[in-house]
């Protein structure tokens, strides 16, 4: 096996994949438009959404640089709910109800996160887009609340029915113009 050629192929690959900044997941073999940074699989009948971060203490997710912050989502295990911090506070994207039956990702994470677009960040998170003029395309999926048996708290989409940001907060899917 010539580990050269290897080597070589990957460095082109991932040369290939910064110089464009844009991403596909979920099986997605292209991005949708040069506007796109990061982008989901949109096939007809996909169920799957972004599970965002579960935290403990929300002040800890912040960046000590405060313009870097806006724009932050996340799980809040204290109040239940899905929150998103927004011209410099948090803001509720769902209203919690009873959580008897809620299950948090408790795992323990422990690295820097990924930053896509830049080479570095001063925002904290597991997942950091950064772009003047690029985009995040949400999963699409067709009524969530009906096509999700098992959401996770914290899930996200695009409903393609109501055409609304559709957020689970571990009790109920709420639905945002």
């Amino acid at each position: 096996m010539n580990y050269k050629i290897i080597i070589n192929s990957l460095i082109l690959v991932l040369l290939a994949d910064l110089a464009s900044g844009q991403v596909s997941m979920g099986g997605k073999q292209s991005v949708e438009g040069t506007a796109t940074i990061l982008d989901f699989n949109s096939q007809t009948g996909n169920i799957k959404g972004v599970v965002l971060p579960a935290v403990d203490d929300i002040s800890k997710a912040l960046s000590s640089d405060p313009a870097s912050n806006n724009g932050t989502f996340l799980f809040n295990k204290s109040n239940q709910k899905v929150q998103v911090y927004e011209n410099n506070v948090w803001k509720d994207l769902s209203d919690a109800g009873s959580t008897n039956d809620l299950v948090i990702n408790t795992s323990d994470e422990r690295s820097n996160g990924v930053v896509i677009g830049a080479a570095s960040s001063p925002a904290k998170g597991v997942l950091i887009l950064e772009s003047s003029d690029k985009a995040m395309i949400l999963p699409r999926i067709s009524e969530p609340h009906k096509a999700v048996k098992s959401p996770y708290p914290g899930m996200m989409c695009f409903d393609t029915v109501s055409r609304t940001l559709a957020v689970f907060d571990g009790v109920r899917w709420n639905y945002w113009n």
